[in-house]
């Protein structure tokens, strides 16, 4: 969709004067004045909003008395709200090119767009500092300078010359007007009044002082383990979390606890779970010092081969990566569940691979949990904290070791779990690195010098229930916020404080569900028990796509043993339904959950979703990262991984309650979120090289799963953590 305006501006002119304000006086003392016709028009409005420059054409005619009226200009520039060295000021920028007597000239003039002491957004809105350049562009020498202003009937006349050309309707042409007067006014309202009226939400403070080497930006697989690797190199690191630093005793487990994050009320929500809607998908994080590696379902598996053979750089092929995929397998110290004491939903998955011709396809997987091989199912209270046996792990940390008792996701309370703060954290901190718990970071700004960038966050008090605004300097910043907190924070400093203007104009695409579908299966006669040990145990590989041509893996799921009390309330919190609608009808039917097995896995999805930043069009203007995510190229790969649950219920004699969130609406919620930040060869085709650097930033880099250009259709941990070790081995001291 386009739009068009036109917009007429006048001043006092002069030539021989290189300075608009002096040509403004000059002018002004000869008379002469100069009037710019402008129509601006924008080819693709959903491109100009997203362009950090937001650019758009300029065409029109001047009117100057030495050089005649109408003269036309066939070309020009155009940019709203422009970003400068300055971060808290933009452009306005007008400039057209046109021709006198046969000599090029090009009038270049810019709005400066900044709160000053008292309320300037009139003058500043309507004042155009003017200088005309001879030649075919403002490289050329000044020969003429001046002021422009809009006044107010030429401010009513623009509002009725506004034109969206290809618009089919009135409403789709009051949609983009909107869209586009949201813009504009919620630029003003960020540049005049929030300075004024608004809470401080960034430090104005101007010092460079470079206080750390590195600023590693969310502490899960890809902060841990760059923080870990690089304070071990000797570099000064500081890693930023947003989340608490959870102990034991403040684990979420009463429905009064810390369960919620809230992006929105960061100050007062701040828990465990931070769950996101969209439009058709939901996702689910964690909270907190250890990152995803708190709530994850402990599987540490290896990506297959065939997920590196297109869409990633050279460089990175399952061969490269096997070594890290080794060390960290090392560091989490990954077992499987030893055979004395598989669970019920364990046996259920080996036998449902037998009975449908899949035997060989069934495996256990390899879990970040450290085991008794002495447990027993068969003894008094057998999931009881009392069966834990202590001891201190390789990096100084008490652990016990698993009782089964199902709390996988909401914090192991015997320490059973190989959880980064068990391990690459405490090795990081070892070292001299500092872990900043609720530190919620709000952009990056290169630093004038060239060396370094600047890191601006929100310290959250949970006492107080007030944020407190901060920053920190470093040589390098590493962004591991997770995909979606990646994703939002570039964007923001690409499309909101134009601080990173130049990012690639790929970010935000190639967003993935990595197809996490789960299917809850109802057995009349047979003890499930899911919530009984580790959340996810074993899997039935189909990844090879021999099943409809589509590739995916099934997973036994589990859940905490306190959800059986909580699912019914949760489900009808509108905001969070949607996470637990698959078992609502389960407990309406007082169905018993030690009889429902939830069937869960991944698939290879289409990767097709993007994110991008958009803006209420009602004060206070506030920015929104909004997914666009269509199921019509992926729904083949989820329908199969549920094809495929039904099938093995059946072959089980059980009976699979595919969720009406699925079969009518084809809404999914996901624990995986992949890419919007993709490694690529360059600017145009990624945001990253295979190194993790961005992209025209030298010294900023990302390490998380946004980085993955396409879906991988299993768990991705440990491809998130070979890929850190990887970028943190080749970041130079």
């Amino acid at each position: 969709m386009s739009l068009t305006f036109k917009e007429t501006m006048s001043g006092y002119f002069a030539l021989g004067v290189t300075d608009p304000v002096e040509g403004a006086n000059v002018g002004k003392q000869n008379s002469t004045q100069l009037a710019m016709h402008a129509k601006v028009s924008l080819d693709n409005l959903d491109r100009f909003l997203s362009d950090p420059n937001h650019l758009g054409s300029l065409t029109g005619t001047i009117d100057f008395l030495p050089f005649g009226a109408g003269i036309a200009a066939s070309s020009g520039v155009f940019n709203l709200f422009k970003p400068t060295d300055d971060p808290d000021m933009t452009y306005m920028v007008y400039e057209l090119a046109f021709q006198h007597k046969g000599q090029d000239y090009y009038l270049a003039g810019h709005k400066n767009v900044k709160d000053d002491h008292g309320f300037d957004l009139w003058s500043d809105t309507t004042t155009l500092y003017t200088c005309l350049h001879q030649g075919k562009d403002k490289s050329g020498p000044i020969v003429g300078a001046g002021i422009l202003t809009l006044g107010v009937k030429q401010l009513a006349d623009l509002l009725s010359t506004i034109e969206v050309p290809g618009a089919t309707s009135l409403a789709e042409k009051a949609r983009a007007i909107e869209k586009f007067g949201a813009f504009f006014a919620g630029k003003l309202w960020d540049s005049y009044i929030i300075p004024k009226f608004g809470k401080q939400l960034l430090d104005k403070s101007h010092d460079e002082t470079l206080h750390y080497d590195v600023i590693v930006i969310g502490s899960g697989f890809g902060g841990a383990i760059t923080g870990c690797r690089l304070a071990e190199k000797g570099l000064k690191v500081c890693i930023l979390e947003r989340g608490r630093r959870w102990e034991v005793k403040d684990y979420p487990r009463d429905p009064k606890d810390a369960w919620w994050w809230s992006n929105e009320k960061p100050a007062e929500l701040n828990g465990w779970i931070d769950i996101r809607t969209y439009p058709d998908m939901a996702v689910a994080q964690c909270s907190g010092v250890g990152g995803g590696s708190l709530i994850y379902a402990n599987i540490f598996v290896e990506a297959e081969p065939f997920v590196f053979d297109s869409g990633w750089p050279k460089e990175i092929t399952y061969e490269s990566l096997k070594p890290y995929y080794e060390k960290t397998g090392k560091m989490l110290n990954v077992q499987e569940v030893p055979d004395n004491q598989w669970p019920a939903k364990t046996k259920l998955m080996k036998e449902a691979a037998e009975k449908s011709g899949f035997g060989d396809r069934f495996r256990k997987m390899p879990l970040a949990v450290t085991f008794d091989p002495d447990f027993s199912y068969d003894r008094p209270d057998a999931f009881g904290d009392q069966h834990t046996k202590y001891h201190t792990n390789a990096f100084g940390q008490e652990q016990g070791t698993c009782v089964h008792c199902g709390n996988c996701d909401i914090g192991c309370q015997v320490k059973a779990r190989n959880t980064l703060d068990l391990n690459y954290i405490p090795l990081a901190e070892q070292h001299g690195a500092a872990v900043k718990p609720l530190h919620l970071v709000q952009r990056i700004t290169p630093l004038h010098s060239g060396e370094g960038y600047r890191v601006d966050f929100n310290v959250i008090d949970t006492n107080k229930q007030k944020l407190t605004p901060g920053f920190l300097n470093a040589k390098k910043v590493i962004v591991a916020a997770g995909t979606m907190g990646t994703n939002d924070l570039l964007l923001r400093c690409r499309d909101q404080y134009g601080t990173l203007p130049n990012l690639s104009p790929v970010l935000g695409t190639g967003w993935s569900s990595n197809g996490d579908f789960l299917t809850p299966a109802v057995y009349h006669h047979r003890d499930i028990s899911p919530t009984y040990g580790p959340t996810i145990t074993s899997a039935i590989d189909f990844l090879d796509g021999s099943f409809k041509g589509q590739r995916f893996w099934v997973q036994d799921g589990g859940f905490p043993n306190l959800m059986k009390d909580a699912v019914t309330g949760l489900s009808k919190d509108h905001h969070f339904g949607h996470f637990f609608s698959a078992l609502q009808s389960l407990v309406q039917n007082k169905s018993p959950l030690s009889s429902v097995m939830p069937w869960f896995g991944q698939a290879v999805d289409a990767s097709d979703g993007v994110l991008k930043l958009s803006r209420s069009w009602i004060p206070p203007f506030r920015h929104k990262v909004q997914l666009d995510w269509n199921i019509k190229k992926s729904e083949g790969a989820v329908q199969a991984l549920v094809d495929m649950h039904e099938k093995l219920s059946k072959a089980t004699k059980g009976e699979a309650k595919v969720p009406l969130t699925w079969s009518i609406l084809k809404n999914l919620i996901t624990p995986h979120p992949l890419g919007g930040c993709r490694m690529g060869t360059h600017s145009a085709d990624g945001v990253v090289d295979h190194k993790g650097e961005v992209f025209g930033y030298p010294g900023l880099y990302i390490a998380d799963g946004s980085i993955f250009p396409k879906a991988v259709g299993l768990n991705p941990s440990r491809t998130i953590a070979a890929l850190a070790e990887r970028i943190a081995e080749l970041i130079e001291p």
